[in-house]
């Protein structure tokens, strides 16, 4: 089962080769994910070839093979981690009863709707970065960023699979929305807002591949616990190309702290003006885009209070990421304490699983900030220290939403929190020096001056063999 057939038309481990009306149906999408992905993909890129990792199996001791190829030839595909023998439903008021390995008629919408969402993120993120390659630091990072968006584009495939299987009509229609909507579009934006931001620069890159890829991580999670079983195989085995996406996000941003603490060695200063005159982000700076982004990301969970949370995991649907770990899985009786404006009140824990994921995530995100403060505080400049923002900061959505809370967690004047704003997020001159600097470098081994090289290059190649070959 773990095998991938790549003499197929679309390479697959769900015998398509035995469903001739599946087949089809994903065959006459092919040409229009084809199209989309010359058009909204990686811009003025689709001749060159990339040094890129294609799964062939989906076990763990060898699930890719390294490459040179052409992104539109790229062996997109459908791939479903193997089954567990008698899988059974581990949460909800159904655990322990089989898995499901067809749709329920009485979950059908709402199971419709969870893998629309998700299948959303895929395309919105890779039109989101699709200019990024004229910038790029590095053919290192260039490559890494062909990485993320081609394995952004096969976990399209894996949602739109799941649509065509197992929702008739009004999945084959989803699947076609899917590449209708297009990220910033006016009339028809991503469903998401953090989808629709802008990303024009590769620091943001770097934020969003740690902060909302890492969000992506533990919707998959969860996801990954349905008691719907190719769901449920599907999301396992998105997982394992995930963590490619955080891995490129945090040593990005390990990178940028290097290369300023050798400026700010070399200068003789922390002054930020200095940093900036020598072509550096210096750390307060820095530290504005990570108060943006995880901000932005932290409202992917949901409100604070969700019937919808409750009911997926009651369900069956949609449990907690990890669920094993836990020793209550019905959390009839369960209650957790919640932070709101009007101080701490007690809800039942049903209602609150998306603040149980929200804290969940933040205990993830610490732990890049602790390796990235360890290089801070050696180098002697600890004052400087990174720092994750309150969760109650910039909210736009659940009980938080419009209050004036800096990233400290403070309440403020109203006046003072619209003054200070851009204190604590970029404004519009930070995005502009930091544009300034996404000059692109293409040379083999050559990295752009804000960023330090990374420890090693990618599956044992040094750093100067040529990543990319552009045309």
């Amino acid at each position: 089962m773990g095998g991938i057939n790549y003499s197929e038309k679309i390479p697959n481990n769900v015998n398509l080769a035995n469903d001739r009306t599946l087949q089809r149906a994903l065959e006459h999408w092919q040409p229009k994910f084809i199209d989309w992905w010359k058009s909204m993909g990686p811009s003025d890129f689709q001749g060159a070839e990339a040094y890129l990792r294609t799964a062939v199996s989906v076990n763990a001791d060898g699930w890719a093979r390294y490459g040179a190829v052409k992104m539109p030839d790229y062996r997109w595909g459908i791939f479903l981690a193997d089954p567990v023998a008698e899988r059974r439903i581990g949460f909800g008021d159904l655990m322990g009863q089989p898995a499901w390995q067809q749709v329920p008629g009485e979950y059908r919408s709402t199971l419709r709707r969870l893998i629309v969402t998700q299948g959303d993120t895929e395309p919105a993120s890779v039109e989101q970065q699709r200019l990024l390659g004229h910038s790029c630091p590095s053919l290192y990072d260039l490559r890494n960023l062909f990485q993320v968006n081609v394995e952004e584009g096969r976990h399209l495939w894996a949602m739109v699979y799941l649509l065509h299987a197992y929702f008739g009509r009004d999945g084959r229609e989803e699947a076609e929305e899917l590449l209708a909507r297009h990220s910033g579009d006016a009339d028809k934006p991503r469903i998401l807002s953090t989808f629709n931001e802008p990303i024009s620069d590769w620091l943001s890159f770097y934020c969003f591949t740690y902060f909302t890829d890492r969000d992506g991580k533990y919707q998959l999670k969860s996801l990954a616990e349905s008691g719907f079983d190719p769901l449920s195989r599907t999301c396992r085995f998105m997982l394992t190309e995930e963590a490619h996406h955080m891995f490129v996000g945090e040593t990005g941003i390990g990178r940028v702290v290097r290369r300023t603490l050798e400026v700010m060695k070399a200068l003789g200063t922390d002054d930020p003006s200095a940093i900036r005159r020598a072509g550096a982000v210096d750390l307060p700076l820095l530290q504005k885009y990570l108060n943006f982004w995880c901000s932005s990301s932290l409202d992917l969970f949901g409100n604070e209070i969700s019937s919808n949370a409750a009911a997926n995991f009651a369900n069956g649907l949609k449990g907690r990421p990890d669920e094993s770990q836990y020793t209550d899985h019905v959390l009839r009786e369960a209650t957790l304490k919640l932070a709101t404006p009007e101080g701490d009140q007690e809800a039942p824990m049903l209602n609150a699983l998306n603040e149980v994921m929200r804290e969940s995530y933040l205990k993830d995100c610490e732990i890049g900030l602790k390796r990235w403060n360890r290089v801070i505080e050696r180098a002697g400049h600890g004052a400087l220290a990174l720092a994750l923002p309150s969760a109650h900061f910039r909210r736009s959505i659940g009980s938080w939403v419009g209050h004036p809370v800096d990233p400290q967690g403070r309440m403020l004047p109203r006046e003072q929190y619209d003054r200070r704003l851009h204190d604590w997020i970029p404004s519009e001159a930070d995005r502009a020096f930091v544009r300034s600097l996404m000059q692109r470098v293409v040379e083999p081994g050559r990295m752009a001056g804000w960023v330090a090289p990374p420890d090693r290059g990618i599956n044992n190649l040094p750093l100067e063999h040529e990543y990319v070959q552009l045309q």
